[in-house]
């Protein structure tokens, strides 16, 4: 009997936490206790993977822009960049732990609208956090916007609306011979298309409304996105702040989140389970299968 299937989001952020230093072995640290949870689910579960890439492609920029004697890299090339080093710390990782289990990395390009307004109205997070000072100087010496994001400053870029997954067939055929699959990483390489074909474009594409999209394309039962949050909160922040535990995507509609972390999470959530009828869940990384039963985080149901 075939299992059914899931695709889980894992946020940048639940790999490289805030505040930790952005080195490869914190990330490996983060990554090993991800593979143990992710291995549980398949238990149950066929698992599709997707991951974030904020604050490691965020590094990338900094680190691209450090040697002055070429032109930085765009953002696209980054990304790529990004899916290769994270993909391949969670395929070790999770071979290591199902050493029977085929898992297979993919690099995966996204198409986006060039015409898209988030080009014009930058909100995704990547990178690691600054003070305004800090912030104020990278602004001037390398025209980066920045936005609030708590207590500190983070730059932030345009983040389109995924919508189509170019290599859907490739990851429809590795699933297909039962392989736990890597793809979309970052949100996907984000690319449009014209008379010449494909070309790459300046931007991060969210991950968790690619996922969806994904989720969607594939006709999945269940989304699960795991970020450093432990549930979707009402008034976060707040002195009254409130998570919701289970909730209708029609209860959903009148609610309004941060458009540059929560806010995409709950809204690719709701359009899967819309379009798909399935379950969508969101919380913390530890707490895994117990979202999607209802026990933890926030489970939004048809």
């Amino acid at each position: 009997m075939t299992k059914p299937t899931l695709v889980v989001a894992l946020g940048g952020n639940a790999l490289l936490k805030r505040g930790e230093p952005l080195e490869a072995e914190c990330q490996r640290q983060n990554i090993a206790l991800a593979a143990k949870i992710i291995a549980g689910l398949t238990v149950q579960w066929r698992v599709v993977l997707v991951h974030g890439n904020g604050p490691q492609v965020g590094l990338l920029a900094l680190q691209n822009s450090a040697y002055d004697k070429v032109a930085p890299y765009p953002l696209d090339v980054l990304g790529a960049e990004s899916q290769g080093m994270i993909g391949y710390m969670l395929q070790q990782a999770l071979k290591n732990q199902l050493p029977q289990r085929e898992v297979s990395v993919l690099l995966t390009q996204v198409e986006v609208d060039a015409a898209d307004p988030a080009f014009s109205n930058p909100t995704k997070y990547i990178g690691p956090i600054y003070d305004d000072i800090q912030a104020r100087a990278l602004h001037e010496e390398k025209g980066w916007t920045f936005k609030a994001d708590g207590r500190h400053f983070r730059r932030v870029v345009p983040s389109p609306q995924p919508q189509r997954i170019v290599e859907g067939d490739a990851i429809r055929t590795l699933i297909a011979r039962d392989h736990l699959v890597i793809c979309n990483g970052g949100g996907g390489v984000p690319v449009v298309k014209n008379t010449r074909g494909y070309h790459g474009i300046e931007a991060v594409i969210d991950k968790d409304l690619s996922a969806a999209l994904l989720a969607t394309q594939l006709e999945a039962d269940a989304l699960l996105i795991l970020t450093d949050a432990d549930a979707v909160y009402l008034d976060w922040g707040q002195p009254g702040q409130r998570p919701l535990t289970q909730v209708t995507p029609a209860e959903l509609n009148n609610l309004t989140f941060d458009a540059g972390s929560m806010g995409p999470k709950v809204a690719a959530s709701r359009r899967f389970v819309e379009q798909c009828h399935g379950i969508a869940g969101i919380g913390a990384l530890a707490d895994g299968e117990a979202i999607l039963n209802g026990k933890k985080g926030t489970l939004i149901r048809p």
